[in-house]
């Protein structure tokens, strides 16, 4: 089918009627039983009875329309797409990825200046495990995408934001006040304490672990999380020590928590990915530019 003949097959199957659709569509009448007629030569087979007065599309219509229907909204966006850099606008969505531990202060921090930018702009924010952003970039379903000490992946290009320091999330009460640590909790004390782990696939539990092995210290996992917002809960409700980087540990609660830096330091980076071969939006950079302030004012 070309362009055409789905444009009036859509017109009327939503109106029931060639005047309709000829009216939809700002054509005559003969226009649009012509087109039809062509559409159906080529296709092979009736797509529309009359019964009636009415035409009543046929079970082959039936199986076309949803995939008509699709590409005809696929259509509409190229349209809309063309319309806004033929008056040298921006496009009006912008698709952004995230790793959880960003998705609970920083993004919405960020999203709120970019909105201040673009107020008419729509965003859509998804919140995913590392390999699902990298690879939602990879399969350019969306236009931007941060993470945390992401790996090299030539396809993708990296832009570091910022440095972060991993911290333990200490329940109150869980040790003395007496004895909680004034400049960090070093890493040996952590073999004495129930510990919150992170899953050892996660890029920041390998870290941990890996530094636990250098020190010779045994963590006493009390629970195996996937995300640091879970570590944090767990925390906050007192089951362990989290070991959580620093935006995750922004948002702590410090009524139930004390928030101590990770000794030695465990150094990590929060980075923005896009594909290599595509140069970003005005929107993506924008986006990447308010996530840089973001970070700056939360964790300094």
């Amino acid at each position: 089918m070309r362009l055409k003949h789905i444009e009036v097959f859509h017109a009327v199957m939503q109106t029931g009627s060639v005047s309709a659709a000829a009216r939809l569509l700002h054509v005559t009448q003969p226009a649009v039983s012509r087109t039809l007629q062509h559409a159906e030569l080529q296709l092979g087979f009736p797509l529309f009875e009359r019964v009636r007065g009415r035409l009543t599309p046929t079970n082959e219509a039936a199986a076309l329309f949803p995939h008509v229907e699709k590409l005809y909204e696929q259509l509409g966006e190229v349209q809309r797409l063309a319309a806004g850099l033929r008056h040298g606008e921006v496009t009006d969505r912008l698709q952004v990825l995230t790793v959880f531990a960003l998705s609970r202060e920083v993004v919405p921090h960020a999203v709120a200046g970019f909105r201040k930018q673009y107020p008419n702009v729509h965003v859509t924010v998804q919140a995913l495990h590392t390999p699902q952003v990298v690879s939602g970039l990879l399969l350019q379903e969306a236009d931007v995408g941060f993470v945390i000490s992401a790996g090299l992946l030539p396809a993708l290009e990296r832009e570091p934001l910022a440095d972060v320091d991993m911290h333990c999330l200490v329940p109150k009460g869980l040790i003395a006040p007496s004895k909680v640590p004034r400049h960090g909790m070093p890493i040996e004390a952590l073999a004495e304490l129930p510990v919150v782990a992170l899953d050892v696939k996660d890029p920041l539990g390998m870290r941990i672990n890996q530094a636990c092995s250098e020190h010779g210290v045994g963590l006493s996992p009390v629970v195996t999380v996937q995300t640091y917002h879970a570590a944090l809960s767990m925390a906050e409700y007192g089951l362990g020590v989290a070991i959580v980087d620093g935006c995750t540990a922004s948002a702590a609660d410090r009524r139930k928590v004390h928030v101590l830096p990770l000794l030695p330091q465990i150094t990590v980076t929060v980075s923005a990915l896009h594909l290599a071969q595509h140069p970003r939006s005005v929107l993506a950079r924008a986006m990447t530019q308010e996530m840089r302030k973001a970070l700056r004012e939360l964790i300094g």
